[in-house]
């Protein structure tokens, strides 16, 4: 007989939806959604509804620890027992912390699960009283976003998504809503029976372009021309909010002078889009109240990146569309949570002088000889790195090391794992408790187990209970349950938690952040948490960190000549239910028909993209859909989608963009030729 139990998506997705799961005995049969939490009211994506039951119980299944027995990237294991495997464990990285010491030991982990217990509670603890090097992971992907929005509005939430609803402007800027940010489309859809605009500002017509009044198909990597020339515009039409701007902003006068370089003339050309839609955005961002921008998570991936989001954040400042529900900006939602992340990672067991690597970095880092001290053991989890860095034959070659001892904890036997000497099983997160906040809502949740482990998988924070008792460390700190690791992690004090311990709340509920009984609305019941108190346009804290005090553009120079974008896709969230059969097929690339004709190439015909990184083979799909110049194919297939062992990834840039050293993955240049 089967039941119905309440449970949470811990993807890597702005959504965080709660979830309705069918269970029998020991086995999910189905997951559909639930109006547990009101922001994703009952709808999921189809990739969580038809990939879930064949992710938990399907062949790719890690279920039992494995020991490599064949060369490595070969995927040759046999059976281990846990005791062996964590023995062996203790062993190679002892080893390697004897001679090199702990600095030599790298955590390589993303962002796999969103869970609080499963992305990063017990493992950092592990990691920092090991006294292994630090990895700064942001840098992969929303390290810019982070640090643009921190240094303009400080730690303080943004207009919360249901907000969008009330907005009679909706501007949708580098947001592929309907593949990855499905529930903004709730309330877009809302907002538009009330009679609001929908703008689209996205180098490819996306699904949500469809429904709009105005799309500008924007070049990669100009987004803060476009966003300097609105600014500019504006103040030719009298759109500027000088007593909003004299009490509230910061860098007012440097920002204009460094925008009114770029007018909509100019900007028309750089960015490859219409003059006369430039000045009709303006002027309907200038007209409309509430107005609200909602951006993406692709957008900042060049090496303009924190500029671009900078100037279209100081958009709202500059028009005074802060202080009203449904107006601003959408984003800062994972400040709106009382999290404590000392508390929950222990950040005060980390020696003192211990280095931090960027994520970005750590296959060059593992290939250099000349590193002090080496990196000789890699611990690799919520992760696939060979699928989703830059430059994946740097890779490629940095994981096949004989000499790098590689780690993996994982739920599915992915292409990194096959890299690795030893393979511990992970749950999902059906088969453990977790408290899941999120990046594009402001709802907690809480879920528990609703299948025990499949297998012989433990938890991610039971695993490194066990290697912590492995390698001595007794700290009452690494015996915590993992009730007391959620109260870890959050607050219970702060007035948000609505007087709940985290490891208390109620699985049919999901917690609503507020303040003062109120949604946050910034200039009414919140402020930005900045040095200022003010809106930084000009930012002394990016100055200091990054040498940006104000926005700037970098033309980007390649003797490549077509943009290679690589967009969310509808069957995969990055490469999670990449090894299901449903994503086995090689994805297309997406050309303009001016492009195509060019190189006398016909719809459907395979094609060889290539750039001095690497090549790849795949199919040709001629359409409109994407702008001349610009290139598409999805990210986050497995290389057996490959008959070259090579993906989009392969193509990928390793240069840095103007914040937070973040990867610029839209910078890719390649040509594309006949097979």
């Amino acid at each position: 007989m089967s039941v119905q139990k309440a449970s949470v998506c811990p993807l890597d997705c702005p959504d965080t939806c709660s979830l309705a799961v069918t269970v029998s005995g020991d086995h999910v049969l189905a997951v559909r959604g639930s109006k547990v939490n009101p922001i994703t009211h009952g709808a999921i994506c189809a990739k969580v509804a038809n990939s879930y039951p064949e992710f938990v119980h399907g062949p790719n299944r890690l279920r039992y620890p494995l020991k490599r027995i064949g060369p490595k990237g070969q995927g040759n294991f046999e059976r281990s027992s846990w005791d062996q495997a964590l023995n062996i464990i203790r062993d190679r990285v002892g080893s390697v912390i004897e001679r090199y010491g702990p600095q030599a030991v790298l955590p390589l982990n993303y962002a796999g699960p969103h869970g609080m217990l499963a992305g990063d509670s017990m493992s950092l603890r592990f990691f920092h009283r090991l006294g292994a090097s630090l990895l700064s992971r942001n840098p992969l992907c929303g390290g810019i976003r982070s640090a643009a929005y921190a240094g303009t509005f400080g730690a303080t939430p943004g207009t919360p998504l249901q907000q969008v609803s009330l907005a009679k402007l909706i501007i949708v800027w580098g947001n592929n809503a309907t593949v990855c940010n499905l529930h903004l489309m709730r309330q877009i859809n809302a907002a538009k029976r009330h009679g609001a605009r929908l703008v689209v500002v996205d180098p490819r017509r996306v699904k949500v372009a469809e429904q709009a009044q105005l799309h500008l198909p924007v070049r990669p990597g100009t987004d803060v021309v476009l966003a300097w020339a609105i600014a500019v515009e504006l103040e030719r039409l009298g759109g500027l909010d000088r007593a909003f701007i004299d009490e509230h902003v910061l860098g007012f006068d440097a920002f204009m002078e460094a925008a009114r370089g770029y007018p909509p003339e100019r900007a028309a050309q750089i960015c490859g889009v219409e003059l006369d839609d430039i000045r009709t955005l303006a002027r309907w961002y200038k007209e409309a109240s509430p107005a609200v921008i909602a951006w993406g998570n692709g957008l900042e991936r060049n090496q303009n990146g924190g500029s671009g989001l900078r100037a279209i954040a100081a958009l709202p400042a500059l028009a005074g569309k802060f202080g009203v529900a449904g107006g601003g900006l959408v984003g800062g939602a994972g400040h709106a949570f009382p999290k404590t992340p000392d508390k929950l990672t222990r950040t005060d067991f980390v020696p003192p002088q211990t280095r931090t690597i960027n994520i970005l970095d750590v296959s060059r880092l593992l290939l250099d000889d000349n590193l002090d001290p080496p990196i000789k053991a890699l611990f690799i989890y919520n992760h696939n790195p060979l699928i989703v860095h830059p430059d994946q034959n740097r890779m490629k070659r940095a994981l096949a090391r004989e000499d790098v001892f590689v780690v993996g904890i994982e739920v599915a036997m992915t292409d990194s794992m096959a890299y690795a000497d030893v393979v511990l099983p992970a749950c999902t997160h059906f088969e453990h408790a977790d408290l899941y906040p999120a990046y594009g809502q402001q709802y907690l949740q809480r879920a528990e187990a609703v299948i025990p482990p499949v297998g012989e998988s433990l938890p991610n924070t039971e695993i490194f209970r066990r290697l912590a008792a492995r390698f001595g460390l007794t700290d009452p700190a690494f015996s915590a349950s993992d009730s007391e690791l959620m109260d870890a992690a959050l607050s219970s004090q702060d007035p948000r938690m609505q007087g709940l311990q985290p490891s208390r709340i109620p699985v049919d509920r999901a917690i609503k952040m507020e303040y003062g009984s109120a949604e946050p609305i910034l200039f009414d019941n919140v402020a930005p948490r900045t040095p200022s108190g003010k809106i930084e346009l000009l930012s002394q804290l990016l100055g200091d960190r990054y040498g940006a005090i104000l926005p700037g553009y970098r033309p980007l120079v390649s003797q490549y000549p077509l943009t290679l974008i690589t967009p969310a896709s509808d069957k995969r969230i990055t490469s999670t239910f990449g090894g299901l059969p449903d994503s086995d097929a090689t994805p297309v690339l997406e050309m303009s028909p001016d492009d195509a004709a060019t190189r006398g190439l016909t719809d459907g015909m395979w094609v060889r993209v290539w750039n001095d990184l690497g090549e790849v083979f795949l199919p040709l799909r001629i359409t409109t859909v994407v702008r001349s110049g610009v290139v598409c194919s999805e990210k986050g297939v497995w290389l057996r989608t490959s008959s070259n062992g090579q993906t989009v990834s392969a193509l990928a840039p390793t240069h840095k963009a103007d914040l937070a050293d973040g990867a610029c993955f839209n910078d890719a240049r390649v040509e594309v030729q006949a097979r």
